[in-house]
């Protein structure tokens, strides 16, 4: 097997972040669980949700595309495959994450939806609460699929969130064939219990015929893919179902098992909580970045919470520090 020429390629919702401040009265008022994430299904919907924010910032984001930034950041090599529509925001995304250093050539949609857009209203204590118009991402066919790009890159790596509409679950299909017709390691994420509700037997069954070889959960998640409440014997049944199980745990950081073993790491202190939007995604980008780079599965671990640090202790879900330095600072 060649040696790949990408750490990290991810498959994820293109998809442009717009953050504003917001009181828990508000969010009771839109009539959504704090801390969560809901779909719009029609830009009406989401133009009036809009019209309701306060003044916003405007970052380029989804779900996996912070997820191979924060690789990026690191110096690892990373691809990016998602879809845009030929419209302003689809314009800016591609923008940002090509002046990353990501390669993104997934060609643009024509015609309606819009780019996704997802509206995150952040609270005083940090929470973020997402209502996501996923746009032109639902409609990433299999054909946009890079099958050279996923095949020379050491790991594949998809949200599921975008396993939701029907045309892109179909293309990540044919990239978990891509990638493991190559010899390349396949990540998921398993993104929020919404998509475990919707989809927990598609997850489930990915795992038991062996097509997944990380996966990422936070601790609901993780209880609702084994289907029981109890923390230790979820992370036993799901663990023995996957090569390397990373499950995150707030403020009382994480656990892995890989192949039998176990580590964990203690979440890394900072002065204060900003905005947690993205704190998943950078962790696995240390995480899959250490395992891209050989870091034994401490070490993964370590670097995931020490992004995870940096971007909760700010306003938005990519990077704002050198993090070159701040891995070499941490790790070595």
């Amino acid at each position: 097997m060649s040696t790949p020429t990408y750490d990290v390629v991810a498959i994820g919702n293109a998809i442009v972040d717009i953050l504003a401040s917001a009181d828990d009265a508000f969010i009771a008022e839109i009539g959504v669980a704090k801390g969560s994430m809901q779909l719009m299904f029609s830009s009406e919907e989401a133009d009036a949700l809009y019209a309701k924010m306060g003044p916003g910032m405007e970052i380029s984001g989804g779900s996996a595309a912070n997820t191979v930034a924060g690789v990026a950041a690191l110096g690892g090599k990373c691809g990016f495959i998602g879809q845009v529509a030929d419209d302003q925001l689809g314009q800016v995304f591609a923008h940002d994450v090509r002046s990353i250093g990501i390669e993104f050539a997934t060609p643009v949609r024509a015609g309606d939806p819009t780019t996704g857009r997802c509206l995150i209203f952040v609270t005083p204590d940090g929470q973020r609460t997402m209502n996501t118009f996923l746009g032109a991402g639902q409609f990433l066919p299999a054909a946009a699929i890079d099958t050279a790009m996923i095949a020379d890159s050491a790991i594949l790596y998809l949200e599921g969130y975008l396993w939701d509409p029907e045309e892109p679950r179909a293309a990540m299909r044919a990239a978990i064939d891509c990638a493991r017709g190559a010899g390349r390691k396949v990540a998921f994420t398993l993104s929020d219990v919404f998509c475990i509700s919707r989809h927990g037997g598609d997850f489930r069954q990915l795992l038991s015929d062996g097509l997944i070889d990380i996966l990422f959960a936070n601790e609901s998640e993780l209880a609702a893919l084994a289907e029981t409440e109890d923390f230790d014997a979820a992370v036993a049944k799901i663990s023995a179902q996957v090569p390397t199980l990373v499950v995150t745990r707030g403020e009382h950081g994480a656990c892995a098992i890989q192949n039998g073993a176990r580590a964990e790491v203690k979440a890394e202190p900072i002065a204060k909580v900003v905005d947690t939007t993205g704190a998943g995604d950078l962790f696995a980008a240390g995480f899959l970045h250490g395992q891209a780079q050989g870091y034994d599965l401490n070490a993964s671990l370590k670097l995931g919470a020490v992004c995870a640090a940096e971007i909760i202790s700010h306003v938005g879900a990519r990077p704002m520090v050198d993090m070159k330095a701040l891995a070499a600072k941490h790790i070595g």
